[in-house]
């Protein structure tokens, strides 16, 4: 293990399908920056619950925001322990069997305490971050935000200390005897694409589509 990575405990250490964990940085920070939607998981009166929402990373925190009146955000702003997952999924895998059909995936598992960002340039710098993250190039075009949005939105962090990574790569793992069955078996992939802006029917005439949205790759 390098100096740099996770170091794992009984909540964070993969047990099943251990080989598959991941606790370097690189590996971890990788799929955060690449999810664009994190489940946050917590605990009311005894209930649990999962929130999905948008996420984002500056350096070792986890940033996540929304509504000053959600339940989720009123709750974990406190301080209460969270579990927040980002997952990626990347194809399907096709066995020979039915029990060792599979997925390949990348996923993070990461425990701790949120914290409300209080203080207004480090929310706004905080908003920044999350919409340079989604198109670079965005915020400097887009109207400040007025005191009552900024009243309405609560941006928490989370210190990422308690942190581990699963990935399963590649074709199906079959038991020995069933490889010369004549049943096909292999990968699927499964890749996410970026589609074509599509215009504001209520845009205002001449305004043309930004560079960061023209040099986009579209599939």
């Amino acid at each position: 293990m390098e100096q740099n990575d996770f170091v794992p405990n009984e909540k964070t250490r993969v047990k099943r399908s251990h080989e598959r964990a991941r606790y370097d940085r690189a590996a971890v920070y990788g799929i955060l920056d690449a999810g664009l939607v994190c489940h946050v998981g917590y605990v009311i009166d005894g209930q649990p619950y999962v929130t999905p929402t948008c996420h984002w990373r500056r350096e070792d925190k986890l940033y996540w925001h929304g509504s000053s009146a959600s339940r989720m955000l009123r709750r974990v702003r406190d301080g209460v322990p969270v579990c927040v997952t980002v997952t990626l999924l990347d194809g399907l895998v096709l066995a020979r069997s039915g029990y060792h059909h599979s997925i390949n995936y990348r996923s993070v598992m990461a425990f701790g305490r949120a914290r409300a960002i209080e203080e207004r340039a480090a929310m706004l710098s905080a908003l920044e971050d999350f919409t340079e993250r989604l198109l670079p190039g965005r915020w400097p075009e887009l109207r400040p935000p007025s005191e009552q949005e900024i009243k309405a939105t609560c941006v928490v962090e989370m210190d990422l200390t308690e942190v581990s990574a699963k990935i399963r790569q590649g074709p199906p793992l079959d038991e020995t005897e069933d490889y010369a069955l004549p049943v096909w078996a292999g990968e699927v992939p499964i890749a996410r694409h970026i589609g074509r802006a599509v215009p504001d029917p209520k845009l205002a005439p001449g305004i043309a589509l930004p560079d960061y949205l023209a040099k986009i790759r579209v599939e």
